[in-house]
């Protein structure tokens, strides 16, 4: 009960102010929508109808042959052959707003590439014919997953090392700050640069380097709340009682510093945001074919004449990140507790 009201109180500091509150609903509408980026953006129908048959080919994959033709390849639904089929009496298919996915080719495309936006492509394409929306689309979905995975694992590491230091002391958080000035200090960027050329690039492996090193600066915070929360009189208590320490950094220690956690998570994940698409841009980061915000970046500065690549890829980078910077500064008020 006193949990809920806690809550509650958070919540009406929280939505108070109008900034923070519509932040959060156009970030979680914005990242809701993009789950279902396949129904948005897609070359193959979300339902058709061919000869009294529907068919449902953004869910399972179906041959030429399935539909007449002569091939047992998967079917292109924006070859001539297809088109026709659809067009022919009885027949329909709907396609997503954006019939386009986002390793596509528009081959029809009669402008070279990198093509302006268009009616047949929306934001234009990049300079292999393919869709920018698209691209877009799936590019913000990968980067604010990556983002969350990132954070979360960071969390993890940060608040273990954290309350190990805090809690036990002594010795013990004299030999892990040691470690940590050790690990710091190594050159996160020349290992991302030494793995990317011994190991096939993957967002698995990008995960697992970034994640290495980004707990740090979280595990000072937990930290320096484990070292003022070990001496409370109901830790001591607990002590007393004879409950283990296990018990008393996950019950008793843990929750009371958790707020330096919570208040930091919007700025971490959009610093992980900034990490995948700077990687991106100098060629570190993703598979090549990924759709990605960096690599659209880069094509915007290879081709300066292409202004919609650039364009429209700052749109939705820094729409993001004063998204969760806003949502960021709204948690931080509300948790403070000198605000009325």
């Amino acid at each position: 009960m006193n949990t809920f009201k806690q809550d509650n109180i958070f919540w009406k500091k929280f939505s108070s102010n109008n900034r923070n509150k519509y932040s959060l609903y156009i970030f979680v509408i914005i990242f809701f929508l993009s789950l279902f980026a396949e129904l948005l953006s897609n070359d193959k129908p979300i339902i058709m109808k061919i000869d009294n048959k529907i068919y449902y080919p953004i869910v399972i994959s179906y041959s030429e042959q399935n539909f007449g033709g002569y091939f047992d390849t998967e079917a292109d639904y924006k070859d001539n052959f297809m088109i026709s089929r659809i067009k022919e009496l009885d027949n329909w298919a709907i396609f997503p707003f954006n019939p386009h996915s986002y390793n596509s080719i528009n081959l029809s495309n009669s402008m070279p590439n990198p093509a302006p936006p268009s009616k047949h492509n929306y934001l234009g394409t990049d300079d292999r014919g393919r869709d920018v929306l698209a691209r877009l689309i799936y590019g913000f979905r990968l980067s604010v997953i990556f983002a969350f995975v990132l954070t979360f694992i960071g969390i993890i590491i940060g608040v273990f090392f954290g309350a190990i230091q805090g809690y036990f002391a002594g010795k013990t958080d004299l030999f892990l700050q040691r470690f940590i000035e050790i690990w710091g200090s190594m050159p996160e960027l020349y290992l991302l640069i030494i793995f990317s050329s011994l190991f096939e690039p993957s967002i698995s492996l990008l995960v697992i380097l970034l994640s290495l090193f980004g707990w740090m600066s979280l595990s000072d915070y937990v930290r320096a709340e484990f070292l003022k929360g070990r001496n409370m009189e109901y830790v001591i208590a607990a002590r007393t009682l004879g409950l283990t320490n296990t018990r008393i950094i996950l019950k008793h220690i843990l929750p009371n510093s958790m707020v330096s956690v919570i208040t930091f998570l919007p700025f971490r994940i959009s610093g992980a945001i900034l990490i995948l698409t700077s990687l991106d841009f100098l060629g570190l980061g993703v598979p090549p074919d990924t759709p990605s915000l960096g690599e659209l970046l880069a094509q915007g500065k290879e081709n300066i004449e292409a202004w919609w690549l650039s364009l429209s890829t700052f749109f939705v980078l820094v729409g993001t990140l004063l998204l969760l910077i806003f949502i960021g500064e709204g948690v931080r008020e509300s948790l403070d507790t000198r605000s009325s």
